[in-house]
């Protein structure tokens, strides 16, 4: 039966408990959960465990943007206490064959923000029917962050589950993210396989060598959405499909100079979209999940789906060129994004990442900075016209512009949980209180500075500064931009010497602007790390 907001209890709309992903097969689960029985196995197998606490607080409405970006959507309310439980089988590549695990949970308390949305039974006192109301949303009690298993066969992987994966060619410590899949979000359960890492091409005697990998899985974020949408305009997606892939090629690492080239694409397809249009369900449709559906993501055609391609598509073409010196590596980073088949061929102007990178090989004041500029301004201009949309036009030219990023009129925003799986230098909809599920504002510019290094033996610090100017979309544009400046000094201390295995991490963030509001806040995390192993 279709959600559709009528009766909703406001008083539990976020379930307590939510450990396991809704719709998926929990058998399936169950059996990823086995290795973690086989002590034995995990003592002769070098398995790893951790105990966190994770502690926040902040003054805004959110925790500032540094806090709350890139930690795989763990933090991003202005409060929060947690607790996080790892345990890690990492594979053995030193070996033909061997298999790994994980299990990731997290349990705590976190503040609430409240969201609107339209209760289309509120009797109003002028006797008309239908009205805004609020409720408060927050993360459940007790979730799974990760559970996955893994095997390796020579160079091949095979991964089943939920697992954080971050950028495959930036600094996931300095950059403002990967514009396709950043880490920002909560990871997607999915079957993944591919290279583990760069292998060498035949017959190229290693001056070329191609990585690769691909995956499909399935978005379990159907409660969020039904709890955070505010049932009035737009449309909600449930049940979909998720699928990843990548290619990269890259000249022979041991040289002075190297380039790494290749593109990204990830897809939403499946599930049922629901429309609502001044708070009545206009229509539903329910979307393909046939095999056919799962070749035409991974080779999209013309006209083989809906109205154009079927499911909805993004990516991005990569290009990060290295030189290495005695003090470490300098890089040039470039992450061009699209969204179809105008900025696909390039057609988006300077939209995209651009970055200087220098990464030290040893312990110093300095061992790390990154420069980026970042823009998703242009998005192939403002003007999207397909005379086919409208039949006995005069105007037989065609305008393929307008990309909408991380948007799409079918199917939900490049989003899970509410936070950009991509780049999280855009605004994510979790941030819209007025229960808008899509990206308000896609169209930015702006610069992103990072730097790390080390105080001493044990101590390490990272400082991240960012300036940005939002102008909505081009349907919902701002009459003026909106700015935003958010920065953040981080920390850690490395307590190996008094207390093998523990380790503090603090830091202290603001947000300042229009764009994500005002906010000051601090973040504090305690770690202890073991091996099983050692206690045999």
């Amino acid at each position: 039966m279709a959600y559709t907001g009528v009766g909703r209890n406001t008083s539990r709309l976020w379930p307590k408990i939510n450990i396991l992903p809704i719709g998926m097969n929990r058998l399936v689960w169950a059996i990823l959960l086995l290795p973690i029985l086989f002590s034995k196995a995990q003592a002769q197998e070098n398995t790893t465990y951790s105990v966190s606490f994770l502690g926040n607080t902040s003054s805004g409405r959110f925790a500032p943007y540094f806090i709350g970006s890139l930690n795989h959507g763990k933090i991003m309310q202005k409060n929060s206490a947690l607790v996080e439980a790892v345990a890690v089988k990492e594979i053995d590549l030193n070996k033909r064959f061997s298999w790994g695990f994980g299990v990731d949970a997290v349990t705590g308390l976190s503040s609430k923000n409240s969201y609107a949305y339209w209760d289309k039974d509120l009797l109003m006192e002028n006797d008309g029917v239908g009205g805004w109301e609020t409720h408060r949303e927050g993360p459940a009690a007790i979730w799974l962050q990760q559970l996955y298993g893994q095997i390796k066969y020579r160079s091949i992987f095979l991964t089943i589950g939920m697992r954080e994966y971050e950028s495959a060619i930036l600094n996931q410590k300095l950059s403002s993210g990967d514009m396709t899949y950043s880490g920002n979000a909560r990871p997607i359960p999915e079957v993944r396989v591919g290279f583990l890492d760069f292998v060498d091409i035949p017959f190229t005697k290693g001056w070329l060598q191609i990585q690769g990998e691909i995956s499909y899985g399935k978005m379990t974020e159907n409660g969020y959405l039904k709890h955070h949408y505010n049932y009035y305009n737009y449309h909600i997606a449930l049940g979909e499909l998720y699928t990843y892939k990548r290619c990269y090629f890259r000249t022979n690492p041991d040289k002075p100079f190297s380039v790494t080239l290749g593109m990204q694409t990830a897809g939403l397809f499946g599930g049922t979209t629901y429309y609502y249009i001044k708070g009545a369900l206009e229509k539903k449709e329910k979307h393909n999940t046939l095999l056919k559906s799962f070749w035409n993501m991974f080779f999209p055609r013309e006209n083989n789906g809906e109205d154009f391609y079927e499911g909805s598509s993004l990516g991005s073409w990569d290009l990060s060129m290295r030189y290495r010196t005695e003090i470490g590596d300098f890089k040039f980073n470039f992450e061009g994004p699209w969204e179809d088949g105008s900025s696909i061929g390039r057609r988006n102007g300077w939209d995209g990442l651009w970055g200087l990178e220098f990464q030290g090989n040893q312990r110093r004041l300095v061992n790390g900075v990154v420069i980026e500029i970042i823009s998703t301004r242009d998005q192939s201009g403002p003007i999207h016209w397909n005379p086919e949309d409208s039949p006995g036009t005069t105007i037989t030219s065609q305008a393929t512009g307008r990309d909408d990023y991380y948007n799409n009129y079918y199917y939900n925003s490049y989003a899970n949980y509410g936070m950009a799986i991509g780049t999280p230098f855009l605004l994510s909809p979790i941030y819209n209180l007025d229960g808008y599920p899509a990206f308000a504002c896609n169209r930015m510019r702006g610069g992103h500075f990072g730097i790390m290094g080390s105080l001493g033996d044990y101590v390490d610090y990272r400082l991240l500064v960012m300036s940005q100017t939002g102008y909505g979309t081009y349907i919902y544009p701002y009459y003026e931009g909106k700015k935003n400046t958010s920065a953040m000094l981080e920390v850690s201390w490395n307590a190996q010497k008094w207390m093998p295995g523990l380790s503090v991490t603090g830091s202290f963030a603001f947000d300042n602007g229009e764009l994500r509001g005002n906010s000051v806040g601090g973040y504090l995390s305690v770690t202890y790390k073991g091996n099983f192993s050692k206690r045999k």
